[in-house]
């Protein structure tokens, strides 16, 4: 593996005109420095929780528990007709308070509440700790709260911008080009939202996944400690493992698909495409790469006069409603 490579932190003009057109993921280190949150984790972990106490506004919040068999890994059963975690609800002060009670115990349980929103349910915390980097980007700050546990390797939706508040996370990244080596678990029954690979990067069975070594080849890894922060671009897949007894992390998804996401037409394509015979799909490869892939697909239309151009004529409000308008119209056909 090697390092995700680091930046100074940029302007949100840079950003958006060097780092986000790269799409590669980037570390920032001391992103976050200003804020009273890393501050407090930096000197204690259980000073950030201090903060939490204050803030929260007792809204329950999504929790997942799992056994302390499980080492922290949040999985399917070996069956794959379940998880190996349960859900609860709490609010994040009550979670703080159990995270405390079982930091120094010698095999926990692992726990964790994922995307919270903070300005819900601590929104003086929110106020607290600003982030001006994103303050353009409409993003919502969310917050991630528990002990040393593993989000799967997955990918998000969207952009993604993560700050560690307190205690330390490693991050494990892959191109979108090594999804084929990933070995992709089921699109529609997933753990939290996205689908996640099958392999375990921290103990790869080679044996039956052997397509993962090239996977492997491409893998970069950032170690975070509070106030640092990684840009991750949307379809980078990236395991999560957050070392501490006690950790904190806030992050901010934003450049999400308005259109309604690539990951909706992948799927349907598979319903559409997928099955059919091979010279079919080799035409329906080429119009795809003519109205989608191809540099210059947004001319598609250029030889229609713009007001009989429709759904295939260069992207505005109006031209993207009438697809949104000619999907539904279609699948809601019988």
């Amino acid at each position: 593996m090697t390092p995700v490579d680091e930046i100074a932190i940029p302007d949100a003009a840079t950003f958006e005109r060097d780092i986000r057109a790269a799409f590669r993921p980037v570390v920032m280190r001391g992103l976050a420095a200003h804020w009273p949150l890393v501050a407090a984790g930096k000197a204690d972990a259980n000073a950030a929780l201090d903060l939490v106490f204050q803030a929260d506004t007792g809204l329950p919040a999504d929790v997942m528990v799992a056994p302390p068999s499980e080492a922290g890994r949040f999985f399917y059963t070996p069956d794959l007709r379940g998880f190996n975690f349960r859900r609860e609800q709490m609010p994040l002060a009550a979670l703080a308070q159990h995270l405390r009670d079982i930091a120094g115990t010698p095999d926990p349980i692992g726990i964790y509440a994922g995307a919270a929103e903070i300005a819900r349910h601590l929104p003086s915390l929110a106020l607290a700790n600003p982030l001006p980097l994103v303050a353009a980007m409409e993003a919502t700050a969310r917050i991630w709260l528990g002990n040393a546990t593993q989000v799967a390797t997955h990918f998000d939706l969207s952009d993604n911008i993560a700050v560690v508040a307190a205690g330390r996370r490693r991050f494990t990244l892959f191109p979108p080009e090594a999804t084929p080596d990933l070995y992709v678990g089921p699109l529609n029954i997933t753990l939290a939202g996205q689908p996640v690979s099958m392999v375990d990067p921290q103990a790869p069975d080679h044996a039956r996944y052997p397509r993962y070594a090239q996977a492997e080849s491409l893998a970069q890894f950032a170690d975070l400690e509070p106030g640092d922060a990684i840009y991750i671009p949307t379809l980078w897949w990236h395991h999560v493992a957050a070392s501490a007894p006690i950790n904190v992390l806030v992050n901010y998804w934003h450049n999400d698909a308005a259109r309604g996401g690539g990951f909706l037409a992948l799927v349907h394509a598979m319903l559409a495409i997928r099955e059919q015979p091979a010279a079919q799909r080799a035409a329906w490869r080429t119009w795809f790469d003519h109205f989608v892939f191809d540099e210059e697909a947004g001319d598609a239309a250029a030889h229609l006069p713009a007001h009989a151009q429709g759904v295939n004529g260069p992207t505005t409000p109006q031209r993207d409603e009438q697809i949104r308008r000619f999907i539904l119209q279609v699948l809601g056909s019988p």
